[in-house]
């Protein structure tokens, strides 16, 4: 099991102390402020305006969801600023990262290594000619 993180979990603690929308499974809708996360989703919000899955509203002073039975969240745009996400994009920028090598790019080391000779067909490097 590997031990780190991912983006969206990453995205979660960074949206501590910040408004977020809470869509559960049985269609409830909680938006408040989120005092704490954990790495399973579980979450608590505080001064949240609840919405029933019927369409009845209420305010609700404290609440803590289950992980499992979150279908979304909606965090704000402001956490497109957060430490993380620039520390993600400097390492998508940079050179030799593995984690920027998609297929476009692994489809232009291919030409360039067969244009240098490698990936040739076996044999001596001559292609026999095609009978007709």
């Amino acid at each position: 099991m590997s031990r780190s993180l991912g983006i969206p979990v990453k995205l979660l603690h960074e949206a501590t102390g910040h408004i977020v929308t809470v869509e559960l499974k049985s269609r409830e809708l909680y938006r408040g402020s989120m005092v704490e996360c954990e790495d399973n989703w579980n979450c608590q919000l505080k001064n949240i305006f609840f919405e029933a899955s019927d369409g009845k509203v209420s305010q609700l002073e404290h609440v803590f969801i289950r992980g499992s039975k979150v279908r979304f969240m909606v965090i704000l745009d402001m956490l497109k600023i957060a430490p993380m996400f620039k520390h993600l994009e400097a390492r998508i920028k940079g050179k030799g990262s593995a984690l920027g090598v998609g297929r476009g790019r692994a489809i232009a080391m291919r030409a360039r290594a067969q244009a240098a000779g490698r990936g040739a067909p076996p044999g001596r490097g001559v292609v026999p000619p095609v009978r007709r």
